[in-house]
Order: C-alpha cells, then structure tokens, then sequence
C-alpha cells in the first residue's frame, strides 16, 4: 500500500489492510507511523527518503481521488501503481486516459491521452481507476526507449503480473505505436531479476555475444559454508557462460517484485520451474570458471567498454583452456599451390 500510493496512505486503507484501530494508534503513539495530516498517515522510514518517483505517485493518487470523474492512470503512471520499475522513464507528469478532452493535453503536469472508448484492460483498485500491468507495459513500449521498455516488460513477466500472451494481445490492442511495442515486447525475456540485469543481457544480445546459460554459475561449496558466498545473492547477481569458462558478474541494482510469498514455498512462478534447476549430475559434470569479469551499474551506461571487457575476458579464457573454438562463420583462405618449375623434353623422355 505504501508504496503504490508514494508512501502516503489513509486511515480506510490500513483498516482494509487488516489493522485494527488500536494497532494503528499505537503505531502512531510510539512513531513508527507519522501524521502528515488529519487521517492520512506515513512511516517513519518513508518520510526519510523521498523521490522523484513517490513524488509521482502521490501526484497520481491525489489526481485520481480527487480530479474530473472518468480518469485512469495510464502509461509509466499506472505502471509505478502496480510497483513495477520505473528506471529510464520520464516521471514529470501524470499520464492519465480520458474518454473526451483535447488528446496529448500537457497541463499542470498531467498528460492526457483520449481514447474514446477508454479500451479494454482497466481495473479498479480500491477506488482508483488504472490500466492493467499488461496494457501499462504495451503502453510504455510503444513510446519509450528499448532498455527501459524492455527493462519494464520483463519485470511484470518476473512478477507474474503479466504473461507473454497477455502483453501480445495487449499491444495489439493499442491505438498507435503497436508495431512498435511488439518489436519491444520481442526483446523481453523472463530470466531477469533486476534492471541491471535486464540492461546487461539486452547489451549482449544487441552485440551478438553468446547467450548466457539459464543455470546459475558452479560455486566452491567451502565458500559457501565459510559464509563468504549467499548462494541466492550469487544466483541473482552473475551470469554464466559454460562454453566459454567465464562468469559475468554484476552490480544487481533495482530488483524487480515477486509476488512469491514466503507463506506459500511450495509455488514456483512461471520463470522459475524446478525442472530447469540442475540436478547434482549436472553439477558434478559442469566445467569449472577461469576467468570472471565484473560490470558495475555506471558501467552500464557504455555499452561498447561493456561489450569489450566481456570479450576481452572470454579471450583470456579460451587462451587458459588452449581451445581455439570453431568459427562457422569465419571465411577460408584459398590454399596457395605451389608451383612446379618447367621441365624440357629430353632424349629420354623420347619414344623409341
């Protein structure tokens, strides 16, 4: 609640989330909850740090509650309602949809979009109108840049809050930009834990480098039980290349929600079946790393030193296994013949 609604939320809405009177007025008596004004409440530790993007989020609430009857946030604004990733995307204004107004209104830091009809995918949630995640991140892609829309549509693939299916038909449900957003929606996978990650895997592929393995990289179990290694941390923040002995790691900046609750470890979201985890066969057949490259989040703004230090590695690697890997690209060179000198005829050479 606290974080869709910017930190920012009301009596009703603790009430709703299951706290009793007594419970929220002893949270406000010993100042983990602060007032901010009659019947509207913050924590502590929310006050402390405040962003652009809850900044943005109590601007869309306060429009939706209390702006023109037929509003729903659309676009980057129904996509932080939903709590997904916000990275890379313009949060100076309110991006609502209405069904009448002057389209591409820009006023007092809200965007309007008109559509008429408002189009299939909203829902309402606790009396705020908002697109769906689907149609949120299908918006988003038709309008954005690569990484951020890309970056977007896979933390909702992550979280469960859409399927592949669901974001397809809701491109193409779009008014304008769909051929555009199927072409970001394309580039989206479902094995990214964070914007770091999914800026990192995009680079790759954008570069033509050789996809990671969907396994975790091998890791010295001593290391684990010095507890110098969190095994989830390590799964979560490198990338593993088998065929080229190299470990990619890097800096796991803004990790996307899951919506797996530690009360339910029996459920297994769609991007992490149990048969993809490797069995103890593969592991004990797993080659081991030579080399490790790491990639920082500011290294991520230079895509070329990104893909040049990963190459530099994978080059190192393959010199250490004395392997030279086969290139069924690479063009052969004509084989130069040498040429036989001149011989003459001679008398013996004669038929008698």
């Amino acid at each position: 609640m606290t974080l869709i609604r910017g930190g920012v939320f009301t009596r009703a809405d603790a009430r709703a989330c299951g706290y009793p009177d007594p419970d929220i007025d002893s949270l406000l008596d010993t100042g983990s909850w602060r007032r901010i004004r009659r019947g509207t409440y913050a924590p502590y530790q929310v006050l402390t740090v405040v962003d652009e993007r809850m900044l943005h989020l109590r601007r869309v609430y306060r429009l939706l509650r209390d702006g023109e009857a037929g509003l729903a946030a659309s676009h980057q604004s129904a996509a932080a309602l939903h709590a997904l990733p916000t990275w890379g995307l313009d949060l100076g204004q309110v991006h609502v949809t209405a069904r009448d107004g002057r389209p591409g209104r820009h006023a007092g830091g809200v965007h309007r979009h008109v559509r008429d009809p408002v189009g299939p995918g909203l829902l309402t949630w606790n009396k705020v109108r908002m697109a769906s995640p689907a149609r949120a991140v299908a918006e988003v892609a038709a309008v954005a840049e690569l990484a951020p829309g890309v970056a977007l549509a896979e933390a909702a693939l992550y979280s469960g809050l859409a399927t592949p299916a669901a974001l397809k038909r809701a491109a193409n449900q779009l008014t304008r930009g769909a051929e555009r957003a199927h072409r970001v929606l394309l580039r989206a996978g479902m094995e990214s834990a964070s914007v770091a990650e999914s800026r990192l895997r995009l680079i790759l592929s954008e570069a033509g480098l050789p996809a990671p393995s969907s396994s975790p990289p091998p890791i010295d179990p001593a290391l684990i039980d010095q507890a110098l290694v969190d095994e989830s941390d390590w799964e979560s923040s490198a990338l593993w290349f088998p065929d080229e002995r190299t470990v990619v790691e890097f800096e796991p900046r803004f990790p996307f929600p899951c919506c797996l609750s530690d009360d339910d470890p029996e459920e297994v979201p769609d991007h992490a079946s149990p048969t993809d985890e490797p069995t103890a066969a593969d592991l004990g057949s797993a080659p081991e790393p030579l080399e490790y490259c790491w990639i920082s989040w500011s290294d991520l703004d230079d895509p070329a030193e990104v893909v040049d230090r990963i190459h530099t590695t994978f080059t190192r690697a393959t010199r250490r296994t004395g392997i030279r890997p086969f290139d069924p690209t690479r063009r052969r060179k004509p084989h130069s013949r040498r040429r036989q000198p001149a011989r003459f005829a001679t008398e013996e050479d004669l038929p008698s």
